[in-house]
């Protein structure tokens, strides 16, 4: 016996005798080294799969739907002549505004990044180099239409900031949380490989084993991309960048000079330090903030340099001399974006006060040159004006006269920076606030509102939306669309209006971090809500037919790529029961040990109406395959080349060979008894069970059947069946089948004799006000019916419709297994339709008072 494996059973011994935590530690280990069926089943916490999420996107994707963090400038491009606009958003996408007198036009996006651009620079005016909160960095063909060339996985935590050379250098640094810093050739980068910290971390790393040291580099795994795809290559040996160590805490800020030998970074350590670019050694230190440093500026000859800090200060820095030269007191809060004249003699300043000022550096003359609605993140320069990028998701352009700064002050309205704090000094020389310069901006590229508030409805289908503008919408999510605009309402009163009482299980999660609705289904969950076909009006479908709402919303989702992939092969999706193509003997095994059949022997890839994904605007999905990282791209840009491991194994289990993995217990049980004093009585053995779907009309169904049809249990054929769509047994734990009467007289409405099947809670004197209307009607009785019924009781009819889990979780609302009891309703109580009746025992003591519940 392997020594490994009796290490195995070491630990599992020690578990037994002291607990749970070398437990996990034992599946792990197994899970890994053991692909065996039985292995899997006795984890008691099995590792989490990968998720799959998809964005919807609205109607305009040429718009951002979220803050703009950072922008770029290319003028006069070597290929046309023409001045374009980079700009990365809280989306997740960068885009290329082609820039006109009166207007700016969207002609790329580029679309890769799995959450926030945080930054981007333009190298040697080809390729644009984009960093995020995916921990990566991305270079891409500044001109395709979106084409991403490379991934560089080297950061552990957020990339917040870039600092790019001049036009004729492809040096580049990043910086991000965790106080790393690297320094790129971009041309020469492959696949770094080297940390600037020692901390152990997972295979993941690129070649960091678990002590922090380097692994021998042989063969190493590039993540190299081609149309926003990533993919694995193998290369002979791999880029190290430099690693700029010596930051503790998180770094904001990045600026190097014109040749790039010079880096300054910044962060939460409130000093500016300096590096040389070229070994990644540090230089010096600069002090005399007091607090987050989050903007920085270099000059071309990197004599000096210029700081913005949340203590709402500007510094202006001689690196030479190692000292503080001006101190600029404009703002009345933290400055976060900065950006300067070619030479240097002035500087164009924003912040979280919305405020944009121009400061002249030698006499400290400062104009307000406008105020926005929201806190200012990135400035760009542009001849005489200047792009300011926002929390919100358009751009506005607004004159600046970069040229002849002058002109501004010759406006008047300037006032002289202090040296201290705004709250100590700054002062006009009237003695007033600062009057803006411009009232509105000479453009503006507009977004679209992101969404600040989401609800997901009880039909698990629809999620309710607000932006940053106030308008209310509602998705269905199935389709990514949005179903009703119903404008500037009350979010909380359309929530009221649109209440639902049914129960669905929670099949999906929602965020709106990228300021659109980002839906995220995670296996076995999203396999746990079904409808029937009739609910979702399927035309074609058998009315009773199950319909789970996650393997459908999956085969919507990839059914572009399920088309180009057979185009491509030749062959149609693999039979139900086939296993997944490229796969070893031990995952084979282990992936059949985790799937079971749904029951339908075909492999049906037709997609129904209520999950076709829109073509026009389509959603974007996000996931992680078993190579690689996550990667990003729309449904109608998989053209089919893309391998199977590119996916998590669930899904593709799902939309090719039609299986789902195991899930919780869909059944829902129940006690069937007669109502006290009943003359009718069906016989049944113990506790039966049905889908939790099912309809109380279909437990009318088994009631009148049992009624009608006088079988007794001891009768039932050899399968086990009774009656057209109907299983029990002679154990003590029936079934109630969802198909009931599919073959026998239809409508149930028809159905004689009469039943009612009633929820007798005990508890259900405080429910009533919580009940809706739109699911039940009350009887128009006379007092003298109500009472000759049970005493002071008030009958409620409910819809026949509702679902044995709806009536678990609104009516019944306890742990127990749930009780319905049937009676046959008296000729003069026959209502138009059967239904679930609920008791509530509510003293009546006039007639006058049923009026209230009419």
């Amino acid at each position: 016996m392997p020594k490994a494996f009796l290490c195995v059973i070491y630990v599992e011994v020690v578990v037994e005798v002291f607990g749970g935590v070398f437990r996990e530690f034992l599946h792990f280990s197994a899970m890994h080294r053991v692909g065996s069926a039985s292995n899997g089943n006795n984890s008691t916490r099995p590792r989490k799969e990968k998720r799959l999420t998809y964005v919807l996107n609205d109607s305009d994707d040429t718009k951002h739907c979220a803050g703009i963090n950072c922008l770029s400038l290319l003028t006069s491009a070597s290929s046309d002549g023409s001045d374009y606009l980079f700009t990365g958003s809280r989306d997740g996408r960068l885009k290329r505004w082609l820039l006109g007198v009166d207007a700016g036009i969207c002609s790329a996006t580029f679309e890769s990044h799995v959450d926030w651009v945080n930054d981007v620079v333009l190298v040697a005016d080809s390729t644009l180099v984009s960093c995020s909160s995916d921990t990566t960095l991305k270079t891409w063909n500044a001109f395709s239409l979106g084409t991403c060339t490379r991934t560089l996985r080297q950061h552990t935590d957020y990339v917040t900031c870039l600092a790019a050379a001049g036009k004729n250098s492809n040096i580049v640094a990043s910086g991000g949380l965790g106080g790393e810093v690297f320094i790129w050739d971009i041309e020469a980068a492959i696949n770094p490989v080297s940390k600037c910290n020692d901390a152990t971390v997972d295979e993941s790393s690129n070649g960091i084993n678990g002590s922090g040291n380097l692994l021998p580099l042989t063969s190493l795994r590039t993540i190299s991309s081609s149309n926003n795809m990533s993919t694995t290559t193998t290369q002979t040996q791999g880029y190290i960048p430099i690693a700029a160590k010596g930051h503790k805490d998180s770094v904001y800020a990045l600026a190097t000079n014109e040749s790039g030998t010079i880096l300054v970074s910044g962060g939460t350590e409130k000093v500016v330090r300096v590096w040389d670019a070229r070994t990644g050694s540090k230089t010096l230190k600069l002090r005399g903030h007091t607090d987050n440093i989050r903007a920085l500026l270099v000059d071309s000859s990197g004599r000096y340099c210029l700081s913005g800090s949340s203590d709402s200060m500007i510094r202006l820095w001689d690196i030479g001399q190692q000292r503080c030269v001006h101190s600029y007191a404009v703002h009345t809060d933290s400055v976060w974006a900065l950006a300067s004249t070619p030479t240097f003699s002035h500087v164009y300043s924003g912040g979280r006060d919305f405020s944009l000022y121009l400061t002249d550096l030698q006499t400290r003359e400062s104009s307000l040159l406008c105020t926005g609605e929201h806190p200012i993140l990135q400035l760009a320069l542009h001849d005489d004006s200047i792009w300011v990028a926002s929390t919100d998701s358009s751009v506005h352009r607004w004159p600046a006269e970069g040229c002849n700064p002058e002109k501004i002050f010759q406006r008047g309205n300037s006032f002289l920076a202090g040296n201290l704090s705004f709250s100590r000094a700054r002062v006009s020389p009237e003695g007033s606030t600062p009057v803006p310069v411009y009232k509105e901006p000479a453009l503006t590229i507009l977004g679209t509102p992101a969404i600040v508030q989401h609800e997901i409805l009880n039909n698990k289908r629809h999620v309710l939306t607000k932006d940053a503008s106030g308008s209310v919408k509602l998705w269905e999510i199935t389709k990514g669309i949005v179903i009703e605009d119903y404008g500037k309402v009350s979010f909380e009163e359309k929530k009221e209006e649109l209440f639902e009482m049914v129960s669905i299980p929670a099949w999906f999660t929602v965020d709106t971090r990228l300021g659109s609705l980002s839906v995220h289904l995670d296996t076995p969950q999203c396999f746990s809500a079904e409808m029937y076909s009739a609910d979702l009006n399927i035309i074609g479908k058998p009315e009773d037919d199950k319909v789970n709402l996650a393997r459908e919303t999956l085969k919507g989702l990839l059914a572009h790529w399920l088309r180009k992939r057979k185009q491509r092969t030749g062959s149609a999706a693999p039979a139900n029961g086939e296993l997944l193509p490229g796969k070893d003997t031990a995952s084979r095994s282990l992936a059949h040990s985790r799937i079971e059949v749904d029951g339908s022997s075909e492999n049906d890839s037709m997609v129904y109406p209520p999950f076709e994904f829109s073509v026009t605007s389509p959603p974007s999905i996000i996931t992680e395959g078993t190579h690689g990282g996550q990667w990003r791209k729309k449904i109608t840009d998989l053209d089919g080349t893309k391998d199977e491991k590119d996916f998590p194994w669930w899904c593709l289990d799902c939309v090719l060979n039609n299986r789902l993995p195991p899930r919780e217990n869909t059944k829902c049980s129940f006690y069937l008894q007669p109502c006290e004093g009943s003359s009718v009585q069906i016989v049944t053995q113990g506790k039966l069970s049905a889908p939790r779907i099912l309809r109380i009309h279909k437990v009318v169904n088994y009631v009148v059947e049992k009624m009608v049809l006088d079988k007794p249990l001891d009768s039932l054929s050899g399968d086990g069946s009774f009656g057209p769509g109907f299983s029990g047994s002679q154990s003590q734990h029936q079934t109630v089948g969802d198909g009931s009467f599919r073959s026998g007289f239809k409508p149930w409405q028809k159905l004689r004799p009469s039943i009612e099947i009633l929820c007798n809670n005990q508890a259900s004197n405080m429910l009533f006000t919580s009940l809706r209307c739109s699911l039940m009607t009350v009887h128009e009785y006379s007092m003298d019916e109500l009472t000759d019924i049970r005493g002071s009781t008030l009958i409620i009819v409910l819809s026949p419709e509702m679902s044995l889990a709806t009536v678990r979780t609104y009516i019944w609302k306890k742990s127990d297994d749930l009780v319905l009891n049937y009676r046959l309703v008296q000729s003069r109580f026959a209502c138009d339709y059967l239904a679930c009746i609920l008791l509530l025992d509510v003293a009546v003591s006039s007639a006058s008072g049923l009026k209230a519940f009419n």
